[in-house]
């Protein structure tokens, strides 16, 4: 048996758990029913975890798709994904008290999606069609000048035909760097000029 280890010995791994950004969206949604009580209404599963799920529909809240399932004047939390600009709006008008629990990491590439749409910039944006956190970011793009663009594959980048000059891309932050570092490699052979994501 090897000196360093024990038949009894239980080694973790790191990083374990959930990111920053999923502990702080639960953090606000238990901290809001602590304070508001039920029913609290939520933009989407919080956490992909369903102990989590059920624990908080037990102490009362309600997890939604659809902004217009929330009665107005209640409460609702943005989930860690974040929301488009129209949810947001819709939000607004049913005169809802929101709370928003965007991952920081998510709101930075949302702000970056939306400065280059005010630019008239195309913008790539790697990550899978469906998720919450793409159909937030892909609302975030709104140019009369330029398009978003969703890829998920190798194949994708090289089906991309875009006769935009200035072309940037962001990538869903859920992706690891190995999931999206050949795809990235492609688009910067495809687009030499290429915009990348603003790293601080």
């Amino acid at each position: 048996m090897d000196k360093y280890f024990s038949e009894t010995q239980l080694i973790l791994a790191t990083p374990r758990g959930f990111c920053a950004g999923v502990e702080r969206a639960v953090d606000i949604v238990n901290k809001a029913i602590d304070i508001f009580g039920a029913p609290i209404y939520v933009k989407h599963e919080v956490v992909h975890n369903k102990y989590v799920i059920e624990d908080l529909e037990k102490k009362g809240v309600i997890f939604i798709e659809d902004v217009t399932m929330v009665p107005n004047d209640s409460i609702i939390i943005y989930s860690a994904h974040g929301v488009s600009i129209k949810v947001k709006n819709d939000a607004k008008m049913r005169n809802l008290k929101i709370f928003d629990a965007t991952c920081p990491l998510v709101t930075k590439v949302h702000i970056e999606v939306h400065r280059y749409s005010q630019a008239g910039i195309d913008v790539v944006l790697i990550g899978h069609k469906g998720h919450p956190e793409i159909e937030g970011t892909m609302g975030q793009y709104s140019s009369e000048k330029g398009e978003i663009h969703l890829i998920e594959t190798m194949d994708d980048v090289v089906k991309l035909n875009i006769e935009n000059n200035e072309v940037a891309y962001a990538t869903q932050t859920t992706l690891s760097i190995d999931d999206t570092k050949d795809i990235i490699s492609k688009l910067i052979d495809k687009f030499p000029t290429i915009k990348a994501p603003i790293k601080s």
